[in-house]
């Protein structure tokens, strides 16, 4: 694997873990794919550092259980702009 890769794998990881974000906010930040970032923190980071991608894996599994949540908020948020 390319050194480069490693380092952006490793980058990744840190920061979902210190910001608690979200594949889409990472992907936004390091200007890469949703694709990109998951095959980074669950299969290359694995390789790399497993205590680290543990710790990408717990706060990634929190982000999808809240999903549902984020998204009712959303356009809950969504309909009441419309209303008025």
């Amino acid at each position: 694997m390319k050194a480069y890769i490693e380092e952006r794998a490793i980058e990744i990881g840190t920061y979902i873990i210190d910001s608690n974000a979200t594949v889409r906010q990472t992907a936004k930040k390091f200007g890469v794919s949703k694709s990109t970032v998951h095959k980074d923190v669950s299969e290359r980071l694995t390789y790399i550092n497993p205590v680290l991608a543990k710790e990408v894996r717990k706060v990634l599994d929190v982000n999808k259980a809240e999903r549902h949540i984020r998204g009712g908020l959303a356009t809950k948020e969504k309909y009441l702009h419309q209303q008025s």
